[in-house]
C-alpha cells in the first residue's frame, strides 16, 4: 500500500498546521524548516499557492499524487461542484471514515487499522483504506478486536457530536455513514478551488 512515510513535522511546519494530528516538534517550532526557516519568506507566484494547496490536502489524508489525481478525475465527471466532491470523496474513503468515528488519533492510525484487517464495512472485513463508504453503510470495530487498547485509547474522551453526517454507536463500537458532508462542515482547513484552478492548467 503506498502511502507517504517521510518527516511529519517538517510538513506540518511548511503548512503552518498540525495536518498529521498532535506534534510536539510543531508547537515548540512554528516556523517552516530549513535554515531560512526563520527569516523573511519570498511571495509566492499564483501557481506555487496553487501547488501548496494541493500537498496540503494530498498529506492531510494521506493519499499520494497518482490517487489524488484519479480522485480528482471522479470529481470532475460528477455533477456538482468540483471542489466540493472532491473533498466529499476524501472524506468517505474508509480510512477516514475510521479516523472521525474516533477509533484511531490520526488518518495513519486509520489507515493500519483498516489494512491489518481490524475494521468491517457492512459485517465484512475491509482491508482497502481507500474503499468509498455510501449512505447507509455501517463501519465497525471488528468482533474480536473490540478490546484492542489502542482503540479504546482514541475512543476515550473523543466526541461523536462533531461530525453531523456519522453515526456513532458505542454499544457494538459502530458508526454508520449517514450522509456525504456539506463543504461548511467539513473542518478541514483546505482552499479546495485553488486545487480546481491549478488541475485546469493542465
Amino acid at each position: 500500500m503506498a502511502r507517504y512515510t517521510g518527516p511529519k513535522s517538517k510538513i506540518a511546519r511548511k503548512f503552518d498546521e498540525p495536518i498529521f494530528g498532535p506534534d510536539k516538534v510543531f508547537a515548540r517550532k512554528k516556523y517552516p524548516p530549513g535554515q531560512h526557516g526563520r527569516g523573511r519568506q519570498r511571495k509566492k507566484s499564483e501557481y506555487g499557492i496553487q501547488l501548496k494547496e494541493k500537498q496540503k490536502a494530498k498529506y492531510t489524508y494521506g493519499v499520494l499524487e497518482r490517487q489524488f489525481r484519479i480522485t480528482y478525475e471522479k470529481a470532475q465527471r460528477t455533477p456538482g461542484v468540483t471542489g466540493v466532491i472532491l473533498l466529499q470523496l476524501l472524506e468517505s474513503r474508509l480510512d477516514n471514515v475510521v479516523y472521525r468515528l474516533g477509533f484511531a488519533r490520526t488518518r495513519a492510525g486509520a489507515r493500519q487499522l483498516v489494512s491489518h484487517k481490524h475494521i468491517t464495512l457492512n459485517g465484512r472485513v475491509v482491508n482497502i483504506p481507500s474503499c468509498q463508504v455510501k449512505s447507509g453503510d455501517i463501519v465497525a470495530v471488528r468482533q474480536k478486536d473490540k478490546a484492542m487498547e489502542v482503540v479504546h485509547d482514541a475512543l476515550n474522551g473523543f466526541n461523536h457530536n462533531k461530525y453531523g453526517w456519522i453515526e456513532f454507536n458505542a454499544d457494538d463500537m459502530s458508526g454508520t455513514f449517514l450522509h456525504l458532508p456539506e463543504r461548511e462542515d467539513i473542518p478541514e482547513n483546505i482552499k479546495e478551488q485553488l486545487i480546481v484552478e491549478l488541475y485546469s492548467k493542465n
